[in-house]
């Protein structure tokens, strides 16, 4: 792995689009100066990848992009979140601290020792796969907006489906489609588009087991032309627990957030 840029890619869709594909966790590579940090044997590794990866992910979204009538824009994560988690904050004003798991993880999904990290080893880390990435996401979003007045980002993800020692808030429901939104980002049309899209899948919920989606922080909170949806797909719908092979159910996963694509799109 040579440079940040090699650690996350993105894929232009058509120049008319402003829907983001976001996919923060498919990966499993994890490259040489982060593997140094991580105590675990590679035995204990490979199981710790299969319960924290949102597997086949970058495939369902590449297969949605396919089937859409105006190809989205794709921006995918080519490391591990063992490697660091764009999607926290990188300080104190991230929860999932408190489990081992902010920016850069310190423990496992069960809550055993992950990595032996020092601050200073921690912040290279921070400098050179997070802000890199947070920056070229950011990048990404301005330029939709400079080009089409908007931009969608949808975030696409896996969930378990049973709940795993970390979650913080994983007492309530487990659906097999949760839809994460942010009261300033995530309008009630684009709810209302992906409740439709996924509507067949036997049922939709919001925040449960997971809440929120990504906006990066220079949109957070004062461009409303920056909108915002987290989709959780619970894993056994698609694939075999915790990280296996993909089975028919991706197929129908793909075409669903094709439709979502296409309404909002068009919207």
């Amino acid at each position: 792995m040579k440079g940040a840029s090699a650690a996350y890619r993105l894929v232009p869709g058509a120049p008319g689009s402003p829907v983001i594909l976001h996919v923060p966790h498919s990966s499993r590579t994890v490259p040489a100066d982060a593997r140094s940090t991580i105590v675990l044997d590679d035995a204990a590794l490979e199981r710790e990848l299969d319960h924290i990866t949102d597997s086949h992910t970058a495939r369902i979204a590449a297969e949605a992009a396919a089937r859409s009538t105006e190809e989205p824009w794709r921006f995918v994560n080519q490391l591990s979140r063992l490697v660091v988690d764009p999607e926290r904050f990188p300080d104190e004003r991230e929860e999932m601290r408190t489990v081992g798991m902010g920016a850069v993880y310190t423990r496992t999904t069960h809550g055993d020792h992950l990595r032996a990290l020092g601050a200073d080893a921690e912040q290279l880390l921070l400098d050179r796969y997070f802000h890199p990435y947070a920056a070229a996401m950011t990048d990404a979003v301005t330029r939709r907006l400079a080009a089409v007045g908007r931009a969608v980002i949808i975030d696409v993800h896996s969930y378990p489906s049973e709940r795993l020692p970390y979650e913080l808030h994983g007492d309530g429901p487990r659906p097999p489609v949760c839809l994460g939104h942010d009261p300033f980002h995530t309008p009630p049309d684009l709810l209302a588009h992906a409740e439709k899209a996924f509507a067949g899948f036997g049922g939709t919920g919001i925040d449960s087991p997971f809440a929120g989606t990504y906006v990066p922080l220079k949109h957070y909170g004062n461009d409303r032309r920056v909108s915002a949806l987290m989709i959780e797909i619970r894993r056994d719908v698609y694939m075999t627990e915790p990280g296996g092979p993909a089975g028919p159910g991706l197929d129908r996963v793909a075409a669903a957030l094709a439709k979502l694509v296409d309404a909002v799109t068009g919207a």
